[in-house]
């Protein structure tokens, strides 16, 4: 372990651009409670939450009111971020079976459980507490999922955020074989998660992409690509499709439940085209349509998600790694959009 019970990480000092994230080479050791376990971070990826936390997208007023956080509470800062760890237990609380040290593990985001207590709604891994993106972090023992398989510490960090959100929309919205599934934002992490878990369930799936990476969405397993500006009920028809996965949303999101079935789904888990839609409530309700808006894992998605690595169902999208300190340029080209997967940080 570090020296004098310090270790090396960035830490989030508030909300704002990037200059409020700072390397830090003196921050304390976490220590585990009795029910926790104390993890060697070896790799941690970027994604959308760390980002639309610190610029205080969640909030519904201005970036630093009291809601700019997942659950719609104030964060207190410094705050250490990274919510995709993949590490190794090098301690455990005294409730925890000492076992457990040594075990190569993922992190499931979505926590239940901090400080031996109950959370509801549940915190966000490096949101509400401290995250993955320094040397150490802990997590109560019941989110730190063993995992045993071939892949890379980089290429394992990969999933835990986005192939669990992706996973979590597909249980909710009941994805069966034969199900017809339209991806919105299919490129991103979350999006080309979607597709292949999407795949791995039977179902047909039709990924809306740019042009440019509509070839790499069919080599994941999509069986129809169509670009962002596309019409889609013209490219579809009505009444097309069973389930939307969408993460976009914006000024288009009528058109979703135009193409969806009578009795289809509609999961949602992003709003990166803009959160403010027009809903034509006729359409719900005629068409007996259900919504899920899905956060919070379902208790059996993180556990189902690491099977489903382990037998190779899924594989790993790692577009670029940097090392921590770099943090920085890594977000700028995560912002950039111009990749397939996910972006990976090296921990020293």
């Amino acid at each position: 372990m570090a020296e004098n019970n310090t270790m090396s990480g960035v830490v989030m000092t508030g909300h704002g651009g990037p200059e409020k994230l700072e390397w830090r080479d003196d921050l304390p050791m976490p220590v585990p409670g009795p029910r926790d376990v104390l993890i060697r971070v070896r790799a941690a990826a970027v994604n959308n939450t760390d980002i639309n936390t610190r610029i205080g997208w969640y909030s519904k007023g201005d970036a630093d009111a009291d809601d700019a956080s997942w659950t719609g509470k104030a964060l207190e800062f410094p705050r250490i971020q990274g919510a995709d760890v993949c590490g190794e237990i090098v301690a455990v609380g005294q409730d925890v079976d000492q076992g457990r040290i040594g075990d190569r593990v993922l992190i499931e985001p979505c926590l239940r459980e901090v400080d031996g207590a109950l959370q509801d709604p549940a915190w966000y891994f490096g949101s509400e507490c401290d995250g993955g993106f320094a040397q150490y972090t802990r997590v109560a023992d019941r989110h730190a999922h063993k995992i045993t398989c071939d892949l890379s510490d980089v290429e394992l960090a990969s999933f835990p955020c986005s192939y669990s959100t992706a996973e979590n929309m597909l249980t909710r919205a009941n994805v069966q074989a034969g199900d017809t599934v339209l991806v919105t934002g299919a490129s991103g992490g979350v999006g080309s998660a979607t597709v292949q878990l999407a795949r791995a369930r039977g179902a047909t799936v039709i990924a809306v992409t740019s042009p440019a990476k509509a070839e790499a969405l069919r080599d994941l397993g999509a069986e129809r690509t169509l670009g962002r500006n596309d019409d889609l009920l013209a490219e579809l028809g009505a009444n097309s499709v069973d389930v939307v996965v969408d993460l976009v949303a914006g000024p288009k999101w009528p058109a979703l439940l135009d193409v969806l079935r009578s009795g289809g789904r509609y999961a949602v888990a992003g709003a990166i085209g803009g959160p403010m839609v027009e809903l034509d409530v006729r359409t719900l309700y005629l068409k007996d349509l259900s919504f899920f808006g899905c956060t919070v894992l379902e208790p059996q998605v993180f556990g189902n998600l690491i099977g489903r690595i382990e037998r190779g169902e899924i594989k790993p999208l790692v577009a670029e790694t940097h090392p921590l300190r770099d943090i920085g340029v890594a977000q700028q080209s995560f912002g950039e959009k111009g990749y397939i997967g996910k972006i990976v940080l090296e921990i020293p």
